[in-house]
């Protein structure tokens, strides 16, 4: 009995086993079939024509996306919602700042990217961000300006996660050539390669990229009907591009912004214009004091000496005489302030000139040749003369 047991025991397993198998077969099978549906065999075929194309996923881009430490909460935030808005994705821990950048294609081999958007933070306030094909080239560096997130902006858009955006460019990136080239870096990163496993078949956002100001604007909106109508999602940021280089993070610039300024800079000027309001404002009110008219009318001082009470006059005249001294004490030592300020800005000027004057030096000696150089192929030269006569 105990060993019929066993054997009914035993035998449902097998069964299961079979049936699993069965199941990897059709599966197989019909994967076969669904690859093979689209292509069409003939019987013969000459070597001139071109073999058939695979209707599957073929764009197989994949974007590594990382930063390195120092970046602040907001764009971290910003980080997380351009990963959620590509699904074609591999993220990466934080990059330690003693690292150099050609660290990060390594990294991207690893992970089998072909493309890298790297986030890079400074002093807590500024925020970096590289683009680069890993392979050949190029890389682009961009200084991020007006960060807003998802959570901050609370709109009303909604999309659904993984779907395929359209990618919507302003005219100005066909005129110019370094646009052109940012144009294809955007559209191979940002766009998600069709029939992408974790992506979905629909299509109900848009991403626009608008060059105005030197700079590139991106938004994103939600498709809500076939007429066109769009609602903004989020987020949004403006790109301050600052250089091109040939290589990936490396190589020579290729294209640089004449117009940038780095925002270290800008708050530097800030400081010195809120500084030089200070002193321009003390200047003005010197120069309406030396400026203005010592007499503007011409009275007689005496002329009302015998009207009213005697003592009360005098003491009147003498108070106005301690008063105009006393003006003309002040007016003294304004002018002699005002020579002072006039000098030191003549000094400063003197100082600028002898500076400009000092590096034109430099810079003529480095480019004119030496005046022994020019007496050596001087002489030489005569040598030269002198044995072609002699021959």
């Amino acid at each position: 009995m105990k060993v019929k047991a066993a054997e009914k025991k035993s035998k449902p397993k097998a069964n299961k086993r079979n049936e699993k198998t069965a199941k990897k077969r059709k599966l197989e099978e019909i994967d076969a079939s669904s690859e093979d549906e689209g292509i069409e065999l003939k019987d013969t075929r000459t070597s001139d024509e071109p073999v058939p194309k695979k209707t599957k996923w073929i764009n197989k881009q994949r974007v590594l996306v990382l930063c390195a430490r120092g970046i602040n909460h907001r764009d971290r935030h910003l980080m997380k919602d351009l990963k959620s808005l590509m699904p074609h994705h591999r993220s990466e821990p934080k990059m330690e700042r003693w690292k150099t950048l050609s660290v990060v294609n390594e990294m991207s081999e690893m992970k089998h990217c072909n493309k890298v958007v790297l986030f890079e933070g400074r002093r807590k306030r500024d925020l970096y961000m590289w683009l680069a094909n890993v392979k050949e080239g190029p890389s682009v560096k961009f200084l991020i300006e007006n960060v807003n997130t998802m959570g901050e902006m609370k709109l009303t858009g909604n999309c659904l996660r993984g779907s395929r955006p359209i990618l919507s460019f302003d005219q100005e990136f066909t005129k110019q050539p370094h646009l052109a080239v940012i144009k294809e870096l955007l559209t191979q990163i940002f766009g998600v390669p069709n029939h992408h496993p974790k992506s979905q078949p629909f299509i109900d956002r848009v991403i626009s990229f608008t060059c105005l100001d030197n700079r590139i604007w991106y938004r994103h909106f939600q498709v809500l009907s076939e007429d066109g109508g769009l609602a903004e999602i989020g987020p949004r940021f403006v790109l301050n591009p600052i250089r091109i280089f040939e290589g990936s993070f490396c190589g020579n610039p290729i294209w640089e912004n004449p117009t940038y300024q780095s925002p270290a800079k800008h708050r530097q000027l800030l400081r010195k214009a809120a500084k030089d309001k200070y002193l321009n404002k003390q200047k003005q009110k010197i120069d309406n004091v030396v400026n203005a008219p010592k007499h503007t009318h011409d009275f007689d001082p005496h002329a009302d000496v015998f009207q009213g009470d005697v003592h009360k006059k005098a003491q009147e005249l003498v108070s106005k005489d301690n008063q105009i001294k006393a003006k003309e004490a002040k007016r003294k030592a304004i002018e002699e302030q005002h020579a002072r300020m006039s000098k030191k800005e003549e000094m400063k000027k003197l100082k600028k000139l002898a500076q400009t004057k000092k590096v034109n030096k430099v810079q003529n000696k480095k480019s004119k040749p030496s005046k022994v150089n020019s007496k050596k192929a001087k002489s030489n030269s005569k040598s030269k003369s002198s044995a072609q006569e002699c021959e």
